[in-house]
């Protein structure tokens, strides 16, 4: 039964969000309809998909991505699908299809369409007595990764799960598919784009570091994709792994315990966690006391992570709602260049030397232009051979490294969603050709690890989550050992 106080916020909520800036003369509702048609054909009805959108409907490339939010709350259904109409619709990406263009042999466009939202919004019914909520998400979410969506409707939906667990009152599931981040950037006065560009020349032409590091990313880039392979390791995925569907698992730290450079710590604690992991696999799981202290690991192993890099600009979320709202001009289309990533896996006395490791590596790929150049050459791919042989190119120099990573910045203060405060985020995706992919998300005073994971290929998630955590601890410990906290 709900409270008093609980039916009254509920009702109120229900109220849809006015989304628009109005005067103190409202606008008639001719005024509005037409306004709305301006911006549908403003927004992207009949526009063709970018390059690297077309991309991810390939079928060795079919990329969803998941968010897994964690609510202080009950979730109330009827409220969501009484705002989404006012706020997330608004997105054209997400009230268009993808439909072939006759016209463009081999292309796709966006078409305006009504959306159900009944389609979209999914509210499962759930037994009240589930032994292990925790194990009931994970298992939801696997078995939603078995799946696509019909691609008769928006390729978006949001699942609303009233599950009680440790860290949240409720759960929202939603899953977009990767063509949907046909992003965009604002549209640049010409003397911020001449600014940008004269610095980057300059940065690049005063900087033999600089150039150096591009060159040899760039040979790297190219050796990878045409032979250059990761050594074959426990965490490597088989080919058509992309097909599997994916046991995603997450623990949450505190932020406060990652208190050197973010970016560090997220890089150094992987590779001291991969190595403890592939470390007791190469030992043969003994689980014997003192046995993860033996170097199992051999002498070299290359292991890299590829990331996407979107190098527009992008201007923010507070920047997207404004667009929304005012129907403001922007460029969409992501920009998607390829920084290889390397791991160091082994064995280190002192667990801080991890964290120098990546130090090193991040501030080394900080003074190359790997992305930009990458960027340049798939797009020359996709010119001169088109999406069937820039997907190849793509699907062979991720099918080549072993992993994803991602580490992203989240709000600093609580957000909510139609007056449901936001616990947790936890982000990860698939479809991809790795069998691993790990996320870090902070959020407030917390950082989340998220592990997505080919069971075929690593058999044990939570082990390998927990050893990420495990190596946090160390280090954590190490920095108070030395007096350096």
């Amino acid at each position: 039964m709900e409270s008093a106080n609980e039916l009254k916020w509920r009702k109120q909520a229900l109220k849809p969000i006015d989304t628009t800036r109005r005067s103190s003369s409202s606008k008639s509702e001719e005024e509005e309809e037409e306004e709305e048609n301006k911006s549908s054909q403003k927004t992207g009805e009949e526009e063709p998909l970018s390059p690297s959108s077309r991309l991810f409907h390939e079928p060795n490339f079919n990329v969803y991505v998941i968010a897994i939010m964690g609510c202080k709350t009950r979730i109330y259904p009827d409220v969501f699908k009484a705002n989404l109409g006012h706020t997330l619709l608004r997105h054209p990406r997400f009230s268009s299809l993808q439909v072939m263009d006759e016209r463009n042999k081999g292309g796709m466009k966006w078409v305006r369409t009504q959306v159900d939202l009944e389609k979209h919004v999914i509210v499962p019914k759930l037994d009240p007595n589930i032994d292990s909520p925790e194990k009931f998400l994970e298992d939801y979410i696997y078995n939603l990764s078995k799946t696509s969506i019909d691609e008769s409707q928006p390729l978006w939906d949001l699942h609303l799960l009233n599950l009680i667990s440790s860290e949240s009152e409720a759960v929202g599931v939603f899953r977009i598919h990767h063509s949907l981040g046909d992003d965009f950037s604002h549209k640049q006065e010409k003397k911020n784009d001449h600014t940008w560009f004269w610095r980057i020349t300059s940065i690049f032409w005063s900087s033999f570091q600089v150039f150096l590091n591009t060159v040899v990313d760039v040979f790297m880039f190219i050796a990878t994709a045409l032979f250059l392979k990761d050594t074959q390791n426990p965490l490597k995925g088989p080919p058509g792994v992309e097909f599997t569907p994916r046991r995603i698992v997450y623990r949450t730290v505190s932020l406060d315990d990652i208190k050197l450079t973010i970016n560090d710590v997220a890089l150094g604690i992987t590779q001291a966690g991969l190595s403890r992991y592939i470390n007791r696999i190469y030992g043969g799981n003994n689980k014997a006391e003192g046995a993860i202290e033996i170097d199992n690991l051999p002498k070299k192993i290359r292991l890299r992570s590829t990331l996407l890099i979107n190098i527009r600009p992008f201007a923010g979320i507070q920047a997207l709602a404004d667009i929304m709202e005012k129907d403001g001009e922007a460029k969409w289309g992501n920009w998607i260049g390829y920084v290889l990533l390397p791991f160091t896996i082994a064995r280190r006395d002192d667990p801080l030397d991890y964290v120098r490791d990546a130090k090193a590596t991040i501030d080394r790929k900080k003074r190359s232009l790997e992305a930009i150049f990458t960027f340049s050459i798939a797009e020359l791919a996709l010119k001169l051979f088109g999406v069937k042989t820039a997907s190849a190119l793509s699907h062979r120099i991720l099918s080549h490294t072993t992993m994803c990573f991602s580490n992203l910045v989240g709000p600093l203060e609580e957000i909510g969603f139609y007056g449901h405060p936001m616990a947790f985020l936890a982000p990860s995706s698939y479809g991809q050709p790795h069998a691993l992919m790990i996320n870090f998300q902070s959020y407030i005073d917390k950082m989340t690890i998220v592990v997505s994971a080919d069971e075929g290929t690593i058999p044990n998630p939570h082990q390998l989550c927990d050893d990420i955590v495990d190596s946090l601890r160390l280090i954590k410990h190490a920095v108070v050992t030395k007096g350096l906290a």
